[in-house]
């Protein structure tokens, strides 16, 4: 801590920090559900695909990381994975 820094004010930076992370965590998953969205509207699995991968892989680092909950995850992530299984049909 600084020379004249409260408890309460260490623990205030601390959790703007945390905050500012978790929020600029959860604007990266939002983005890249939508470019798999704009992906399988237009029709090209690959970069749906790519794009699907790229969102698992950020959903699941933030769940792990306590950003977003567990199943919260989950069905973000079941719900991408069945809209991208409607190109296959």
């Amino acid at each position: 801590m600084g020379k004249n820094q409260s408890s309460a004010e260490k623990r205030h930076l601390q959790s703007e920090k945390r905050r500012i992370r978790n929020k600029r965590v959860k604007s990266e998953i939002r983005t890249e559900a939508k470019k798999v969205v704009a992906a399988v509207q237009g029709k090209d699995k690959a970069a749906a695909e790519a794009a699907l991968k790229a969102m698992i892989k950020d959903i699941d680092t933030a769940a792990s990381k306590g950003i977003v909950k567990k199943n919260a995850a989950a069905r973000k992530k079941s719900r991408m994975q069945r809209l991208f299984n409607t190109l296959s049909v």
